[in-house]
Formats: C-alpha cells, structure tokens, sequence
C-alpha cells in the first residue's frame, strides 16, 4: 500500500506544488492523477520513490516513511515509466532493460533472458533487442520503456504521462496493452496524465486534481461520471457534452447506445447492462 498523509511541497521561492494532499493506494490497485499543469500531478508521483521530497507530511509504502529509506534502494525497487520512454540512446534494447536488474545484482546472463521474455510480454520482437532507441518507432520505445520499468519484477509502477509524446492510434494500443499487463500482473499502479478519457481506461480509481495539488474528487470512473462534485469536476471530465450524455435506442431489434447528439456510441450486447 502506498499512503500520503497531509503532505506539502513548497519551492524555493515560495512557488506551491502541492498545498495539502493525503490519499491511499491500495496493494495491486491503478490509481491515476489526473489534471492541468500546475496541478501537482507529477510532483506527487516523484514522491513516491523520492525524487521529489516533500516539504512536509509523509509518504510511506506498507507502512515505511520513505524519507528514512536509501533513495538508490527505494528507486531500484520501484518501476517508473516517463513520458518519451527516457531510455539510454547510446545502449541496445536489450541493455536498457537489464539496466537496474543488473544493477540489483542479477547476473548479466538471467537479465538478458529475463529481457527477452519481457519483450515477448509488452508485445515486441525479441529480434529488436540488439537494436538501438534510435531505430525503433514511438510506440516500440514506449514499450521499451514498459518492459524495463518490469524488469526488476516490482511491486510498485510509476508512470508519468507515458503515452504522451506517441501518435492517437499508438497510444490507443499502448493503453490497451497497459490493461492487459495489468490483468495479468496486479502491480500497483501510479499513473499520471492530463487526459480524462485516459484516466478512465486506465484507473480502478480516479483522482482529480485542482491546482495545487487540492484534490476536486476520487472515485471510480463510473463514481464520477455519476455525481460530479462540482461544476470544476463536471467540466473536466465533460459530464456537460453530448458524448458522456448516453442512452439507449433500439434499432432493427438491437439496443444502440447513442450520444446526446445523436451518434451511435456502440451496440448493447447481452449481459452488458447493470443487473
């Protein structure tokens, strides 16, 4: 579990990140941050594995302050993915991803076939491992980038807008791909994003900032589309625009979800409705 209790940062300065945020993760649990710049989304994220401190409260991950662990340890344990994949150009793929692996004392040999079947797992050819960054599209290094944030098997994925610099159709894949790995390894996951739609398809929960780092609401997807807390939390996840607004037409004897607009959203299979 990941806890924040009340914490705070504060720059040199007097610029204010984050004026008072407390909030809990639980174990195998996506939670996403999501909100404008300057809403403290990315600040709090890098308080997790300290490479942002906060000026006060706590942080602690099952039950441990963090600010009295080893920061080197703590990071090494902790996947973390950014936006761009941030990989080393001048190392092959391969060597990317048994970068901290090899750094937590795994042997070279075990890492590399570790390497390979973490390829195999976020949907690359293991013929790409001997390639460079530079060599490989958008979407491939952001998968890159996935399968060395798993590398050294954590517990804990850290993902700051790691879809964000990858074309709409890519990241599409990219967060399909996310839900998929997340089914089938329950890490507990941090996510950070501007995008509402994102949010959604990735969190089991949503948390809504306001500048600040002021939490406007946290829910579930379904929680917040169906009671915004207020006008700001209505707005940003568009609650007020014909697409969120659905409802059911039946049409050649098949129920069609349909916008506020009028567009077809999709066909209601059997047993897709609430019991």
């Amino acid at each position: 579990m990941i806890g924040f209790e009340n914490v705070r940062k504060e720059y040199p300065g007097g610029a204010l990140a984050v004026e008072d945020f407390s909030l809990e993760v639980a174990s195998h649990e996506s939670v996403v941050l999501v909100g404008t710049s300057g809403s403290g989304k990315t600040t709090l994220l890098r308080m997790i594995n300290r490479m942002v401190d906060p000026t006060s409260g706590v942080v602690h991950i099952d039950g441990d302050d963090v600010s009295r662990l080893d920061p080197v340890v703590l990071r090494r344990s902790i996947g973390y993915v950014m936006q761009a994949s941030g990989l080393l150009p001048h190392r092959t793929v391969e060597d990317n991803i048994i970068t901290v692996p090899v750094l937590r004392g795994t042997s070279r040999a075990q890492a590399r076939v570790r390497a390979l079947e973490l390829m195999e797992t976020v949907g690359l050819d293991v013929s790409l491992a001997t390639r460079y960054p530079a060599q490989l599209s958008g979407g491939q290094q952001q998968r890159v980038g996935v399968a060395r944030g798993l590398a050294a098997d954590p517990n804990i994925l850290l993902m700051d807008e790691p879809f964000g610099a990858v074309d709409p159709i890519v990241r599409g894949e990219l967060q399909l791909e996310l839900q998929r790995l997340q089914r089938e390894l329950r890490k507990t996951i941090v996510f950070v994003t501007h995008d509402i739609d994102e949010a959604f398809l990735i969190g089991d929960r949503v948390v809504i900032l306001r500048p600040g780092g002021i939490v406007a609401q946290v829910g579930t997807p379904q929680e917040i589309l169906a009671a915004p807390a207020d006008d700001f939390v209505r707005t940003f996840v568009g609650a007020d625009r014909g697409a969120r607004s659905l409802h059911v037409e039946r049409t050649d004897g098949r129920d069609v979800v349909v916008d506020a607009d009028g567009r077809a959203a999709g066909v209601l299979e059997a047993g897709a409705a609430s019991p």
